[in-house]
């Protein structure tokens, strides 16, 4: 949703950027920003290329999940199938890469949920959320530096892994809620 006139007391504007780091994935800004009081400000933040998370769901309704060592947590997570936009990329076009590729399962439907924006206050980072229906299993197409495991749980099991602090990855606990809500 974009800011609308009702929002111009809240709204920040850019004065000056500066890139700070230029990675190969993300990208670190450091921006100065008029205030709405008119005051100044200094804004860093990450720029990120977009995502796609997927959730897939097999003929008897389980989960087909992922577990994936997360480097900068030192931890393997639970989580659905999820990557980033190439550039260019169309969502949906993302979406059925990354189910191939780490799961080796293509999809007959795909409905499309919506956005997730995960870290708000410091990322530019939009997820685009994708139901997944119609399962046919394959062969994984892993990156070489991507080590995935694939396994299934039900809507039940998911609900128990977040409520314990077992699954604990953003998106995927926002999918659940999509889940849930249907």
């Amino acid at each position: 949703m974009k800011s609308t006139e009702q929002d111009l007391h809240l709204i920040e504007t850019r004065i000056d950027s500066e890139r700070l780091f230029d990675g190969n994935l993300l990208h670190i800004n450091r921006d100065s920003v008029r205030l709405p009081d008119g005051g100044s400000a200094t804004r860093e933040y990450v720029v990120h290329p977009g995502a796609v998370m997927v959730i897939p769901v097999l003929d008897d309704g389980r989960l087909l999940m992922e577990r994936q060592y997360r480097y900068p947590l030192q931890q393997v997570f639970i989580e659905f199938p999820a990557g980033k936009l190439d550039p260019g990329e169309d969502a949906l076009e993302c979406g059925q890469r990354e189910l191939l590729e780490e799961t080796g399962y293509s999809a007959a439907h795909w409905e499309y949920l919506g956005v997730f924006h995960p870290l708000i206050s410091y990322s530019t980072e939009v997820i685009h959320f994708f139901l997944a229906k119609g399962l046919s299993a394959g062969k994984t197409k892993l990156d070489d530096e991507e080590f995935v495991e694939v396994i299934t749980m039900s809507l039940d099991e998911l609900k128990a892994g977040i409520l314990e602090n077992r699954i604990t990855d953003s998106k995927t606990i926002a999918g659940a809620f999509w889940l849930m809500n249907r």
